[in-house]
């Protein structure tokens, strides 16, 4: 069993509240600070209660210690450097080195104590999105507390009281942090690891940043017209990709925090609605569906058997969020002839790109872009560019993925006659469909009918 300073090793660094004073630095449990940005494997817990590790997508777990039969852990907020993907670095605030911070994991009934030191240049809090605890730490500021100040430190202890899937995130300048990246997730076991079982469950954050091409820091004054739309702060094709065995009962739990709604749709299987923001559904309440809408604030749990191999997309079903560093004033230019403009322009401008004239694809476009800018839709798949970015991730199905494997095992290999495929031959001739008792298309001009339409006025009698 690895410990969890071996779990950490050559990945995180193991630092002391540097803000807070020797003496009580003494007394704090270890804030571990992670600086990959891949998915780590979860180790099992070292001590405890025993429960099923989730899979945080592009993310980590926190460690804990015990402490007279407490689990402690110990959050850092502080500014961040967080990979968006490869080509692309962002400016945030986090927790422990990352945005979002790490998923904190306890298991039903236990007592949990949470210190919270604050590196950030302002005060702020921490709200347990969705848990039953005492009203003092609830982390509203201002209302259930004084907001934590720099270079302070704030405890939060409460007792898990149901299980479930959960965040947590500031109530304090909250537009400003929320806008920065301030959200992590909580996963409470239940208490019997038998119950709810599978044997994958992955776990992810959605949130969105307006950053400006060429630029480091989110604009946090945005509320509605972000351009880059994340699974945990990670853009297509910089997420990982979520790798599971033949016949494995997967879950996949995500929260939304940011300020539109998303509709996430899985290819190739049905699965079900098993937990929401209140806890497990019945089973007698669940239905099949391909895609579930999550609300802001919501959280859901979604399940299914993966006995359908291959490589399957996994996105949200809004176009516009599976692109990354969009332009909100492109005019549509189908079909417009622009090649004389085009020419008078690459005099001025050498790398000016035609676009828009036969579509919106970019295929295998190249641009110059600027300094730390992803392409709108990139990364390459073993047919072409995908043209996908932001929230879109491929769930891998192999009959060959050992139990407790998350290595990416590589593109899909086709069953001969399983792909689709060019036809060669003549097309058919069209065949036009004579329905009957009636006519082919066109039909015959039908008689005029003069119609006399009468405008309603005023609202009388509407109610």
């Amino acid at each position: 069993m690895s410990s969890r300073r071996d779990f950490f090793t050559g990945a995180a660094a193991l630092v002391g509240a540097g803000l807070v004073s020797r003496a009580g630095a003494a007394t704090l449990p270890e804030a571990p600070i992670m600086r990959s940005a891949a998915t780590q494997p979860p180790p099992p817990p070292p001590n405890g209660r025993p429960y099923n590790p989730v899979i945080t997508l592009n993310g980590w777990s926190l460690p804990w210690r015990m402490n007279n039969g407490v689990k402690e852990f110990h959050l850092i907020a502080e500014p961040v450097v967080r990979e968006i993907a490869p080509g692309m670095k962002a400016n945030l605030w986090g927790y422990n080195g990352q945005s979002p911070g790490p998923t904190i994991e306890v298991v039903e009934g236990d007592r949990v104590r949470i210190f919270v030191t604050n590196k950030l240049p302002e005060h702020t809090s921490i709200h347990w999105h969705g848990q039953r605890l005492p009203n003092g730490m609830d982390g509203i500021t201002g209302l259930t507390q004084p907001g934590i100040q720099p270079g302070k430190t704030f405890v939060y202890e409460f007792v898990a009281r149901r299980a479930g899937t959960f965040m947590y995130h500031p109530h304090a300048d909250e537009m400003v942090q929320m806008a920065m990246g301030m959200m992590g997730f909580w996963v409470t076991h239940p208490k019997n690891p038998a119950h709810h079982k599978v044997d994958r469950d992955f776990v992810f954050l959605l949130n969105a940043y307006d950053i400006e091409p060429g630029s480091y820091t989110p604009r946090v004054n945005e509320m509605l017209d972000f351009n880059i739309w994340t699974f945990n702060s990670r853009v297509f094709p910089g997420i990982d990709t979520m790798n599971v065995r033949q016949g494995d009962r997967v879950r996949i739990r995500t929260g939304n925090l940011t300020m539109t709604n998303h509709p996430i749709h899985l290819h190739g299987h049905e699965f079900e609605v098993t937990g929401t923001d209140g806890g497990w559904t019945r089973p007698e309440s669940r239905w099949p569906e391909v895609t579930t809408d999550i609300a802001v604030g919501q959280m859901r749990a979604i399940e299914f058997i993966a006995d359908e191999p291959g490589d399957w997309a996994f996105h949200c079903h809004k176009s516009h969020h599976t692109m990354n560093a969009m332009g909100h004033d492109v005019p549509t230019l189908i079909g417009v002839d622009h090649r004389g403009v085009a020419e008078k322009i690459t005099k001025l401008v050498p790398d000016y790109m035609v676009m828009g004239e036969k579509g919106g694809s970019m295929g295998d476009m190249e641009m110059p872009l600027p300094d730390n800018t992803l392409p709108m839709m990139t990364g390459q798949g073993p047919f072409g560019g995908v043209e996908m970015g932001g929230m879109f991730t491929v769930l891998k199905v192999r009959k060959d993925q050992k139990p407790g494997d998350y290595k990416d095992p590589g593109w899909y290999k086709h069953p001969a006659g399983t792909v689709a495929y060019e036809w060669k031959g003549e097309a058919p001739a069209a065949v036009r469909h004579h329905h009957a008792g009636g006519q082919a298309m066109p039909a015959a001009k039908a008689p005029e009918v003069e119609v006399t339409v009468r405008k309603p006025k005023g609202h009388q009698g509407h109610h």
